[in-house]
């Protein structure tokens, strides 16, 4: 699976002018309006990984990118409102623990707002995969299906190769990041980590990639 990732982004016959528009979209991110535009791109690179494509999608429909990119954001905004409660808990404990009383408090809380960070990111990848393939929002809250997929050893094991793959390409992104090239590694590793999000939530929920695109084929 890690292999596909990999080498997901170069497949397609304009993979290059891909690369180039993410890489500069990255660049341009200060002006905000890119940011939701590349969103709506990794959904679209979603979408790919579920139904099986072979090919990196292209920037093509802005607006629809656009669109999904917002829609997506509103999806991270409401998973992360979870982590509200406790975290701001957590410094409102970190106020009064310079009395010495509250050490333990703060402890708790700490590893509160860690826990639930670790679940929160478990599943968010797999609502924001199941909002793609089915292309409304409310998609992202059918907790059914998201457990459905995320209870398997195969969203499991896509979830920390992906982890692995954004960690690494990450940290040789940011290395290279003064010579401007970083930004276009960075790019690329973003779609290989949500072509794995998408590829684990496919096989979790029994949709394999040739059954997929046959599907998608048809229909």
């Amino acid at each position: 699976m890690i292999g596909d990732a990999l080498s997901f982004p170069r497949t397609g016959d304009d993979w290059i002018p891909t690369l180039v528009i993410g890489g500069v979209l990255s660049l341009l991110s200060f002006l905000v309006v890119p940011v939701f535009v590349l969103q709506g791109y990794f959904v679209r690179v979603l979408r790919a990984a579920v139904d099986g494509e072979t090919e990196v999608p292209s920037f093509t429909d802005w607006g629809t990118l656009l669109v999904d990119g917002l829609k997506l954001f509103v999806v991270n905004v409401a998973y992360s409102l979870i982590l509200a409660v406790p975290y701001f808990s957590l410094l409102f404990a970190l106020g009064f623990s310079g009395d010495g009383g509250g050490g333990a408090l703060v402890l708790v809380l700490g590893l509160v707002v860690f826990v639930l960070a670790l679940v929160v990111g478990y599943f968010v990848p797999a609502a924001s995969a199941n909002f793609a393939l089915e292309g409304e929002l409310g998609a992202a809250f059918d907790f059914g299906t998201i457990k459905s997929a995320t209870f398997t050893s195969d969203y499991a094991v896509a979830w920390l190769l992906a982890l692995v793959v954004g960690f690494v390409g990450g940290a040789v992104g940011a290395a290279l990041s003064f010579l401007l090239v970083g930004i276009f590694v960075l790019f690329y590793v973003q779609v290989a980590v949500y072509y794995l999000f998408g590829r684990g939530f496919a096989k979790g929920i029994g949709r394999r990639g040739d059954d997929a695109a046959t599907t998608a084929t048809t229909v």
